[in-house]
């Protein structure tokens, strides 16, 4: 690869940089001195000063709980809660706003489909799908309900550069097969799916998919019909929006027939100690107690500010941002990318020869620059390559080609100093 545009980069949307950097306040900081580099946006991107704003407005002007209240407080905090259901169901292209679900984040949204779904439709002798790939919050609840309910799990495998094995999912894939969960893009190693395909096989076989897509919808535009998508999950703090809220997309006739997995207000109809509870229509069903309304709001205002810069802006440059730093790593002795697929959104993982990966971590903050390392909750995925740590950079539309620079220069200089 090189620093230099694709022809399909060059007939994208020109992003400006720049006015992108002016929105986000917390790239004017200095780390140990020095201007600060954030390269960890796939565990949390940064927030815009538009989102950030929300919580002044929404706490200084018209907090109050949402739904039931008459007065007008209350009516505008639910417009804009509403109003963000809406916003979403367009990001995501749902046919209709009562299939967008909120929850406290994708791993929330994952588990609510295994407690609810799940244990209504798993059985012993079934099987779930999920790839090597997956993160933990796309495996753990899978293996507690198969625990308790005793259906199998079987996992498809992937190559050596980080690609899911078609041929295997393919003969993977049977008349036991109720349900495959596998992300739209690797955090680890930045692999994009091919989960149109995926559902379409999927279906040919009468099983469902759930797709995390926390990876995906700050790189990309998501179709979910398109991609005909059963569930869809993705988190706020992902996509330049706040921590603790996400949303879990599900098909309608599938969230209908699915039960409440928590109680409380909200997400009841009536509720009787003689004759019971009755639940509330989607998606307040799947709603319960009071939620995390400015967040929610915040969301939408983050969902707003995506698609003035513009999916498909973002997508091309992160892509050349991709391009020039794995360029410029792969000339450093020593150090090994993991995750080389053809496809591939704004990750690079790597090791290097000699050198621990938190060691690198931690001496490369002295340097301003912020990359994540660990096992980024992929432990199956790098047990497969040997390791038990990468160090990771992430890019986001507000990175610069000067702040790879930067980060290599670091990089070679903490790498001299741990051999």
């Amino acid at each position: 690869m090189t620093d230099l545009a694709t022809s399909s980069e060059l007939e994208a949307p020109s992003l400006d940089v720049a006015a992108v950097r002016a929105d986000f306040p917390i790239l004017a900081r200095r780390v140990h001195g020095r201007p600060l580099v954030y390269l960890d946006n796939a565990a949390t991107s940064q927030t815009p000063r538009q989102v950030i704003a929300t919580f002044d407005d929404y706490y200084g002007r018209y907090n109050a709980n949402i739904h039931r209240g008459l007065h007008t407080l209350a009516d505008e905090a639910t417009a804009a809660f509403e109003g963000t259901r809406e916003t979403v169901r367009g990001f995501l292209n749902a046919a209709d706003s009562r299939e967008i679900i909120f929850t406290r984040g994708t791993t929330e949204a994952i588990n609510l489909v295994a407690y609810s779904w799940g244990r209504a439709n798993l059985r012993a002798g079934d099987e779930v799908l999920i790839s090597r790939l997956e993160h933990h919050s796309n495996i753990v609840p899978w293996q507690l309900l198969a625990a308790e309910l005793g259906f199998t799990i079987r996992v498809i495998p992937v190559d050596e550069r980080g690609v899911l094995d078609m041929a295997a999912y393919r003969e993977l894939l049977g008349e036991r097969t109720k349900l495959v969960a596998v992300n739209h893009v690797s955090n680890a190693f930045g692999t994009i799916n091919p989960v149109r395909e995926m559902a379409a096989s999927a279906h040919a076989r009468g099983a469902l998919i759930l797709v995390d897509g926390a990876q995906a919808t700050p790189h990309q535009a998501v179709d979910v019909r398109d991609i005909d998508a059963d569930f869809y999950a993705f988190s706020g703090h992902k996509v330049y929006g706040p921590t603790g809220v996400g949303v879990l997309y599900g098909k309608a006739a599938l969230l209908e027939a699915m039960p409440p997995w928590q109680g409380g207000g909200e997400m009841i109809r009536t509720v009787s100690f003689e004759a019971g509870t009755t639940f509330a229509e989607i998606p307040h069903k799947f709603e319960a107690g009071t939620p995390a309304i400015a967040e929610v709001i915040a969301l939408g205002e983050a969902l707003k500010w995506v698609a003035g810069v513009g999916l498909g802006a973002i997508g091309a440059w992160e892509g050349r941002l991709l391009a020039h730093a794995t360029a410029a790593v792969s000339r450093i002795d020593g150090l090994r990318i993991l995750g080389t697929a053809p496809d591939k959104a704004g990750v690079l993982s790597f090791v290097v020869d000699g050198a621990h990966a938190q060691d690198i971590g931690l001496l490369i903050d002295q340097l301003g620059v912020a990359i994540r390392t660990g096992h980024h909750c992929a432990q199956p995925l790098l047990a497969q390559f040997g390791v038990d740590a990468t160090c990771r950079a992430s890019f986001a539309a507000y990175n610069t080609l000067e702040e790879i620079d930067v980060f290599v220069e670091a990089l070679e200089r903490v790498i001299g100093m741990v051999r």
